[in-house]
């Protein structure tokens, strides 16, 4: 898979971005990754160009509002399609065994049953145990638990085209028994809930998240060697990409990227 491109970049209760979420691109295909928390997914899709019978796979990390909420309107969407013969083939979409439940029964309180009805036939759902290797978009994509101390969570791993290995961590902080999966990763896609200065004010900790330094510390410590930085605040995104990228810098060495909603990373670096 060539292109990230990015959703959203905010934390849960952002409101001048969206929740973290993004899509992996692989010539006309998407793996979407999470939904944020309502039908501005729709809205963030079209903004991409990326049309829903273009999007085949969807991994769904954990439970919280703010990622599977607009889940179930892309389950809405695409068994619409479905319906009217407009979307071919199947829709898989992949989570922790745990969360396949919560979904469906989500969908089933919420949707219709000419919709629900799909499930198992033509909507598949992978109910994914930790170390669960799946062949996605040309890549084999590695599951693994992060060992959230909130929600079960998992994140993934996989390498590209050009061999470079791709860590997506969840919306947690890096957790050592997670070293099989992370290390020497070219590119490491962390968490960073505030500058580590402002760590009073947004009070990560609590939440068990990250600043930027400490992410930065991480990558450092893993061999990383571009580090993407989101599931942030938002209270000035006009210097959210400046002043994350500064505070970075002083840890961690490797390349930086502090996205803004709809920005495009391509993964296969030229040259």
């Amino acid at each position: 898979m060539k292109k990230l491109i990015v959703l959203g970049t905010g934390h849960a209760v952002v409101k001048k971005c969206y929740n973290t979420c993004f899509a992996l691109q692989e010539d006309n295909e998407y793996l979407l990754v999470d939904a944020g928390g309502g039908n501005e997914i729709l809205n963030r899709l079209d903004k991409a160009n990326i049309p829903l019978i273009h999007i085949h796979h969807m991994f769904v990390t954990h439970e919280h509002t703010d990622h599977i909420l607009g889940v179930v309107w892309i389950i809405r969407m695409i068994a619409s399609l479905m319906k009217m013969k407009k979307y071919e083939g199947k829709f898989h979409i992949y989570c922790h065994k745990d969360l396949v439940q919560i979904i469906q029964t989500i969908c089933c309180l919420t949707l219709s049953r000419g919709l629900t009805c799909l499930f198992d036939d033509m909507i598949i759902f992978h109910g994914l145990e930790n170390g669960d290797t799946k062949t996605i978009l040309n890549c084999e994509l590695t599951f693994f638990d992060i060992y959230s101390t909130k929600a079960k969570q998992f994140g993934f791993t996989f390498r590209n085209e050009n061999n470079e290995k791709i860590v997506f961590l969840g919306d947690e902080p890096y957790n050592p028994k997670c070293y099989q999966y992370c290390q020497q990763a070219d590119w490491l896609l962390h968490e960073a809930f505030c500058l580590y200065e402002k760590r009073e004010i947004y009070k990560p900790y609590e939440k068990h998240h990250s600043t930027t330094k400490d992410a930065s510390e991480v990558a450092c410590q893993l061999n990383a060697k571009h580090l993407v930085l989101w599931h942030s605040e938002d209270d000035d995104l006009k210097h959210r990409k400046e002043m994350y990228t500064k505070e970075a810098k002083q840890y961690f060495n490797g390349e930086i990227f502090v996205p803004d909603d709809l920005e495009i990373i391509d993964l296969i670096k030229k040259g």
